[in-house]
């Protein structure tokens, strides 16, 4: 399964405008894409996945300015979405 990670480049973390941007690109893309934080595991691995058109899950996911997420897809244009999500992520979506 391909992924990639990402580091959240909004001071605000995913939340608001940054999550809102991002779930817009979830939406747009041929698969679904999972979104998982790294590092916060019992034994220091990934977080729960949760899906990344939800903002609800987003919001719940704790990712804060700095966090590093892994996102994950299956099926056609699984590569190509994962490169455009990341590219979301790591963009300051607050600077003015």
């Amino acid at each position: 399964m391909p992924e990639r990670t990402a580091t959240v480049a909004s001071t605000v973390g995913l939340h608001a405008r940054p999550a809102a941007a991002l779930v817009e690109a979830a939406a747009q893309q041929p698969v679904t894409v999972m979104i998982a934080r790294d590092g916060v595991g019992p034994d220091g691995g990934r977080g729960e996945a949760v899906d990344a058109s939800s903002i609800l899950s987003l919001m719940t996911l704790g990712a804060e300015y700095g966090s590093v997420v892994v996102l994950t897809a299956e099926g056609d244009g699984a590569e190509a979405a994962l490169d455009v999500l990341a590219a979301v992520i790591e963009t300051n979506l607050d600077e003015d």
